[in-house]
């Protein structure tokens, strides 16, 4: 036996070989699947952060507003302007964790569709 012969694969090697590489992409496959609802369950999760982050930003904004408008010299329009700031942030939170819990469950489809 020649050293090429030791170091080319037989037939019967090369079909094992092509057998085990078949195998093993279907075994990869359904598990790169669930990374990418898992990833993409995370990437919605960081948009629905990041809309609820910009709305306290404009709620900041708008509270600055309050103290440097009108409103800072007369009491009741100043208790107006917080009453609506904190109705626009309560909203928005009540929006986040509406968000979060379909999340749970758009997951979970997705997880089952790969499944």
């Amino acid at each position: 036996m020649t050293q090429q012969d030791a170091a080319s694969p037989s037939p019967s090697g090369e079909a094992m070989l092509a057998w085990w590489s078949q195998q093993w992409l279907q075994g990869a496959t359904p598990v790169a699947r669930l990374q990418l609802a898992w990833m993409e369950s995370l990437a919605e999760a960081m948009q629905f952060e990041a809309q609820y982050l910009r709305a306290l930003a404009e709620s900041g904004e708008r509270l600055a507003g309050c103290y440097t408008g009108e409103a800072a010299a007369d009491p009741e329009a100043l208790q107006q302007c917080y009453r609506r700031l904190l109705e626009d942030v309560t909203d928005a939170h009540l929006k986040r964790l509406h968000k979060v819990a379909e999340l749970s469950q758009d997951f979970r489809t997705r997880v089952w569709e790969e499944i």
